[in-house]
């Protein structure tokens, strides 16, 4: 994970957990450059991908602050940090990924219209468990276009996909649409993520985009629920 992302993340967790308040300025830049010590450019890519994302906001002659939440039209948004992959947000973590399947197939006309394809075009199918300290996690159902993101090996799937992604084809990952809800698992389910049938799971649809708006990744994704935590918050602008 690039530096100045590392960054973001810490000053994002900080600012979802209460830390920075509303309004309440950041430190500047010759500050945060001495408290994480790297240069003034890095602290300024990460302050600038907060902007980008609405959190902050830079006010001339005065410095950066936390944005206000109590303006007019709200937009709901996603945290950044639900969007990095399960390798980026268990990095702390012993992370390991168990591939129950992976081939390439057609797909139907579902997951077709979800990333704006053909049926008759090629797309990886792959069906991973992942890990957290030894721990199950989440079942993961992953459906990408071959054109868009080739070369992928069964290597990439024991690791990060989106590293392999971001760093090696590098492409930009822009944004995503999901959809979350609970429901019942299934016995496979209870099998792989050693659960019973009586904890919910957080199923998390997701359509996922490049920086160029083409979509790359559908998902689904069978979370336990003791396990799963998904925050979100309102901006106003």
């Amino acid at each position: 994970m690039l530096k100045y992302k590392e960054i973001a993340q810490d000053l994002r967790d900080k600012i979802v957990n209460g830390i920075y308040k509303v309004n309440e300025q950041l430190p500047f830049e010759r500050e945060m450059s001495i408290d994480y010590d790297v240069s003034r450019i890095t602290i300024r890519k990460a302050v600038d991908l907060l902007v980008a994302e609405g959190l902050i906001v830079k006010r001339r002659g005065s410095g950066t602050f936390v944005k206000d939440i109590n303006d007019d039209e709200a937009i709901e948004i996603a945290m950044k940090k639900q969007f990095l992959g399960f390798s980026t947000t268990h990095s702390d973590h012993k992370v390991k990924s168990k591939i129950i399947k992976f081939k390439i197939v057609n797909p139907d006309e579902k997951i077709a219209n979800k990333l704006k394809i053909g049926t008759d075009e090629f797309i990886y199918h792959v069906e991973r468990i992942r890990y957290s300290d030894n721990i199950p996690y989440v079942m993961e159902k992953t459906f990408m276009p071959i054109t868009l993101i080739p070369g992928l090996q069964k290597k990439n799937l024991e690791s990060s996909v989106y590293d392999y992604i971001e760093n090696v084809l590098k492409l930009k990952i822009q944004s995503s649409h999901r959809t979350i809800r609970a429901d019942v698992p299934t016995e496979k389910e209870q099998k792989y993520l050693k659960i019973d049938r009586y904890l919910p799971v957080l199923e998390v649809e997701q359509v996922a985009f490049l920086s160029n708006g083409q979509a790359f990744e559908y998902s689904i994704s069978r979370h336990r629920s003791d396990k799963a935590e998904f925050k979100m918050i309102n901006i106003k602008e």
